[in-house]
């Protein structure tokens, strides 16, 4: 196996496997998509759905990953993204995709943790003020807002916008979730534990102008 007088063919082999291992991963989680925050501790609830009046996150299984949908490059959605590209170099829509779904992940977690200081910088003017009042009522209440979002099937660009240097994408994700309303007790007041399919809009915006990569949320809805 091993030639002699020298290092074993297998092992030389192997190092190379590991060394380009490595520096594929470091190609691929160093990648930035506008949608980062610093390092946080691991939390217990990967994943959610979205409704700043009747929804929280809880624990889901794995899934498999969602099935991301780029408009064709001469489409008149194409050629919007195009435009936002000649303005910011770095922009790519399909890592814009993947942001959306990890910023979906991350809002609907703060809102269901009521952590304002995630929130905040995350979203636009109008929706954190609706998301700060819908908390606030929320714990006036004493009621728990439970959603679990057993899968994501996709994510997709659904319009795109550039007015000057400032763009707006709108984002049509398609998940299986369980929603249901508690009081106190536990005692169940609205929803079911019944999986059903929701489609949530989100507006993404952005001035591509400006050092900062992050894009706001301006909008939120289900369809």
């Amino acid at each position: 196996m091993g030639a002699s007088g020298g290092f074993p063919i297998d092992l030389i082999l192997f190092g190379m496997i590991a060394a380009f291992l490595v520096l594929r991963l470091k190609g691929i989680l160093g990648k930035r998509t506008g949608f980062e925050r610093p390092p946080t501790p691991a939390q217990p609830h990967p994943a959610a759905a979205f409704d700043p009046v009747n929804r929280v996150v809880s624990p889901v299984q794995q899934e498999t990953a969602p099935h991301r949908v780029v408009p064709e490059p001469l489409s008149v959605l194409g050629q919007t993204l195009s435009k936002m590209k000649a303005v910011d170099p770095s922009f790519d829509p399909a890592a814009f995709l993947d942001g959306a779904e990890k910023a979906f992940r991350m809002i609907v977690h703060a809102f269901a943790a009521g952590d304002r200081t995630t929130l905040k910088p995350l979203l636009g003017n109008d929706t954190w003020n609706a998301f700060d009042l819908a908390i606030t009522e929320r714990e006036k209440a004493g009621q728990t807002h439970i959603t679990e979002v057993r899968a994501i099937h996709s994510v997709a660009v659904e319009s795109a916008e550039l007015v000057g240097t400032v763009a707006t994408i709108g984002v049509k994700l398609v998940s299986d979730q369980v929603n249901m309303t508690q009081t106190q007790s536990g005692q169940v007041i609205t929803g079911t534990d019944a999986v059903t399919e929701i489609t949530d809009l989100w507006t993404f915006e952005r001035d591509l102008a400006q050092p900062n990569p992050i894009w706001h949320l301006v909008a939120a809805r289900s369809a």
